[in-house]
């Protein structure tokens, strides 16, 4: 243990005293004198060409081309902020407020298409009915919007695999159950706030819900398909709101034929 403590107190004495000869040499202490005048002149050199790197690069953002190029780039990132922005608060509202998102998605949907549908059916020097539209949107936004909301709910519950069995057994229940009630809803309803009375209500279902049914089926098993199958059940709603445009300029413009005779 002696030996231990005398070598170990020894060694840093030992390089106590080499560190003071060696600051001591005139030798050594020239040789570090010119090793820190390198040092430092190198040291100037790269800060000089640091500052030169610097400004070059300043005066290139300062140039015209630079300018236009990040205004194009910053516009582009804006309008992507905002894309993305919008989905994801829309998705944020079908998430905290489900019902009444779908429903408001569902107006303007029949809002847009009945437009068109009027458009397409109308002369150009009529006027628009707004009446109409007012009432495809209240349709829309009471009926249409809760309703999906609960159906795909209910489906997905009842059947809540994806595979292809499924699918088509959802598509099934969509032809069978969904689509003819809510085709006999809206043009009664439409009917009757159009002030028909129930006789010609029943005439016009008689004239106008087995051609509907029929460019029904033509039309919707593919919508369907995409929408049970890959779609997330939350914007079920929405896709099939946005596949029930075209279908919609068609429902709006029969909805909106003469009115049936009570005997036909």
């Amino acid at each position: 243990m002696s030996g231990s403590f005398m070598r170990n107190s020894t060694i840093p004495r030992l390089l106590h005293a080499h560190t003071i000869i060696n600051i001591t040499d005139p030798a050594a202490t020239a040789a570090h004198s010119v090793f820190r005048q390198q040092q430092q002149s190198r040291k100037a050199y790269f800060g000089f060409s640091n500052v030169f790197k610097r400004s070059k690069e300043y005066n290139n953002e300062l140039s015209p081309s630079s300018l236009l190029t990040s205004s194009f780039s910053s516009k582009a990132e804006n309008a992507a902020f905002f894309k993305i922005g919008f989905i994801g608060w829309y998705l944020g509202m079908v998430k905290s407020r489900p019902i009444l998102t779908k429903s408001a998605t569902s107006s303007l949907i029949y809002i847009a298409a009945d437009l068109s549908s009027q458009t397409i059916s109308l002369p150009s020097s009529e006027p628009y009915d707004l009446v109409r539209t007012l009432r495809m949107a209240g349709y829309g936004l009471l009926i249409v919007g809760p309703s999906l909301h609960f159906w795909f709910k209910f489906v997905s519950k009842l059947l809540p695999k994806r595979d292809l069995i499924t699918t088509f057994k959802k598509i099934l229940m969509g032809q069978t159950i969904y689509g003819p009630i809510m085709t006999v809803v809206f043009f009664s309803l439409n009917a009757r706030l159009q002030g028909e009375n129930s006789a010609e209500i029943i005439a016009r279902l008689k004239r106008d819900l087995l051609p509907t049914m029929i460019n029904g089926v033509m039309y919707w098993p593919v919508c369907d398909f995409v929408t049970f199958k890959f779609i997330p059940v939350h914007l079920q709603p929405l896709v099939s709101n946005s596949f029930s445009y075209l279908w919609t300029v068609y429902m709006t413009y029969m909805a909106n034929l003469e009115k049936a005779g009570s005997s036909g």
